[in-house]
């Protein structure tokens, strides 16, 4: 298998094998295997076809594709070089290509119709019935109904779709790796925190622009980079510097994601078209919580609606900060202040520097704390091993095992920045094991993935409060796979609908701000002390701390996704959507001079792939008010309470896809979700 290592199907992955010259063999060979198990599939004669030589066979015949491609994705993500985005690229239009084809193969889609209509199929009961009329319905979404031309073009609409998607993420790595600022005067660094001035030295040095005699500090577009710099650095000019070039990653050749968005949203909707839509919103939304378009819109604007009073307050409460901080005419605030403004108003009003509690969040600290965590509410006992090959030096490894002792899953944690890997944090699966239909189990694997402060050559990684929920965020969804009891692998853990996979991620961020909680792993990385309580206190006091504005982001974000996809008409056709689609989410965007553009031409959650979040990001919001009010019933029951913890794994982490989600939140809360919850957590509670 070593002249074809992707196909390998070694659970412990032996990465240094994987190189990109052995891309196209190992991807060509799999995709010929699966296009002969589909054809054996079709092609059974019907007095042969069953639920098992049918369903069964086909998701089995997909797996050795996936799980290919899936190490040749990620490697993409983690791992960019000239030669494997060329390998990559070469491929991606085959593998679009069939993954397109498979559901409008007229031979296999008759032999599916049979099996559903069969006596066969009124005896199938649980997961084998929720998988039947699940892959009904991908069928049916797909197009598998349609005259041929209609197939066909499908087909190349798919294909299309991935290689433009992938090109517009491409443009967004290269234009954030492509900037760096250097700074050479130490005197303009004024109110930097220490570890971020550390680690600009250490990337200037690393990368040539100065040397311990001749000291340097380099700055990137990267968030470790960016985020101390835009909060804390009192030199305006350079603050304005950075983001300027922030604001046009994506926008400017040759990196423009102008003409990709434009033509992405055309596809989208002639897709949603030929499928009988009437529009890519209502496509995609058809089988998630939301049901429709509309009803998201309704949804997000709502939200939009309860902030709007606090958003408006805040808003006029930082110009007349800014104003009396430097003494100067009441007036907007410039886009590359905001930041700036508001760390200086928090300080103000809470005494609370989120500087102050990076020393009680070292990294390794942090994940041996998560990992107790787990122990206590899930049960699980996770271990590291280093005697598993990684695809990088600061990749770990770990094993988790139940109460039972029996081994659930593994996976990899790859938490810091490099040039090599894309931006964001992100979990990911490789493997999905599980329960066999003769009664054994095997593990899952799955990944990890952020960009988190790395640590330098004096101190190590200390992390943000928001970096630490950003692990705990990941961790959930790692759990919903690695925790997965569902037979039929395509249904288990992170394959549900997308307003809900965000439920058990988000979850485990409301253990980051509970105290009982902190103590397992907000220790001091010096003295080993935890959070004082007056530190603490400030930390809470500050928590709603423009938390409206907050909220307004992302009911700007999600806003501009559905608008996009709902009226792609008024869009598809402009060289730049830009001026129109600001114009409407105006209102929700802080009033700034000079006016800063969205993100829209380098949101990769909506435009880096062929569906991904699109007309989806609503998803975060909604499944917010699920985790809100998912949560009080931890506070109630006790934030440890492994009864609790047993149900939610029960409940939702081990179901996956195996029942409606509506209904799996009714099982773990005995009721339907309630907004409320949300409101207060928020402080926007009426």
């Amino acid at each position: 298998m070593t002249e074809l290592p992707f196909l390998d199907t070694a659970f412990e992955i032996r990465w240094s094998i994987l190189t990109a010259s052995s891309v196209e063999a190992s991807i060509n060979q799999a995709l010929l295997d699966a296009e002969k198990a589909i054809t054996q599939i079709a092609s059974q004669s019907p007095e042969f076809v069953t639920y098992k030589t049918t369903l069964l066979a086909l998701e089995e015949a997909l797996e050795p594709l996936g799980l290919a491609w899936g190490k040749v994705s990620h490697l993409q993500s983690v791992s960019d070089s000239p030669e494997l985005r060329k390998a990559y690229n070469a491929v991606l239009p085959q593998v679009s290509a069939f993954y397109a084809k498979i559901r409008l193969n007229p031979a296999l889609w008759s032999r599916i119709k049979q099996v559903a209509q069969s006596d066969e199929a009124k005896n199938l009961q649980g997961i084998h019935l929720r998988f039947l009329n699940e892959t009904l319905a991908d069928f049916k979404e797909a197009g598998a109904d349609l005259p041929e031309t209609s197939r066909i073009r499908l087909e190349s609409l798919q294909t299309e779709l991935a290689e433009l998607t992938q090109k517009y993420s491409e443009h967004v790595l290269d234009a954030t790796n492509a900037f760096e600022l250097i700074v050479e005067d130490e005197s303009r660094l004024k109110g930097l925190p220490e570890h971020a001035k550390r680690a600009a030295l250490e990337s200037a040095i690393a990368k040539n622009k100065a040397t311990k005699e001749k000291p340097a500090w380099r700055f990137t577009l990267h968030a470790p980079s960016m985020e101390p710099f835009m909060t804390y650095l009192e030199d305006d000019a350079l603050r304005e510097t950075l983001w300027r070039a922030s604001a046009e990653v994506g926008a400017v050749a040759p990196y423009d994601n102008a003409p990709l968005i434009a033509k992405i949203l055309s596809l989208r909707a002639e897709k949603a078209a030929l499928l009988g839509k009437l529009h890519f919103a209502d496509l995609v939304l058809e089988r998630r919580m939301a049901k429709k378009g509309a009803a998201a819109l309704t949804f997000v604007e709502d939200i939009g609606k309860r902030a709007e009073k606090a958003f408006k307050e805040e808003c006029a409460t930082l110009e007349a900060f800014k104003a009396a901080y430097k003494k100067t005419p009441l007036a907007p605030l410039a886009p590359w202040e905001i930041a700036f403004y508001s760390e200086k108003l928090r300080q103000s009003n809470y005494a609370f520097d989120e500087e102050a509690l990076r020393p009680y969040f070292e990294v390794n600290q942090v994940i041996s704390g998560l990992f107790t965590l787990a122990t206590r509410v899930f049960g699980l006992t996770i271990t590291e091993r280093k005697d598993v090959e990684v695809w990088h030096p600061e990749v770990k490894f770990y094993e988790i095992r139940n109460q039972a002792k029996v081994h659930v899953g593994s996976f990899y944690a790859d938490w810091h920045p490099r040039e090599s890997k894309r931006g964001g944090a992100w979990m990911n699966y490789l493997i999905t094991g599980g329960p066999k239909a003769e009664g054994s189990r095997l593990p899952h694997l799955g990944l990890i993935c952020g960009n988190l402060t790395a640590p330098s050559s004096d101190a190590p990684a200390l992390l943000t409060h928001r970096e630490v929920e950003t692990i705990f965020h990941e961790f959930g969804h790692l759990l919903h796979h690695l925790l997965g009891e569902v037979e039929i692998k395509s249904l288990n853990g992170v394959n549900v609908a997308w307003d809900f996979v965000e439920l058990p991620s988000q979850i485990m961020e409301n253990w980051c701000w509970e105290k009982e909680s902190l103590d397992l792993f907000a220790r001091h990385y010096q003295s080993n002390e935890v959070i004082p309580d007056d530190l603490f206190k400030k930390m809470m006091a500050a928590k709603q701390f423009r938390s409206a504005s907050m909220t307004m982001r992302q009911v700007a974000l999600a806003k501009m996704d559905l608008i996009l996809h709902i009226s792609t008409s008024e869009f598809s056709t402009l060289s730049d959507v830009e001026p129109l689609l600001r114009s409407k989410v105006e209102k929700h965007l802080i009033p700034t001079k000079p006016p800063a553009p969205t993100v829209i031409k380098r949101f990769t959650h909506v435009f880096a792939d062929p569906v991904g979040y699109a007309a989806g990001y609503y998803s975060y919001k909604w499944a917010e008010v699920l985790d809100a009010d998912a949560f009080t019933r931890f506070k109630k029951e006790g934030i440890f309470n492994p009864k609790t913890g047993a149900d939610f794994v029960r409940t939702i982490l081990s179901k996956g896809n195996a029942e409606d989600p509506a209904k799996l939140f009714r099982d773990f809360m005995g009721r339907d979700p309630d907004i409320q919850a949300l409101l207060t957590r928020a402080g926007l509670s009426t």
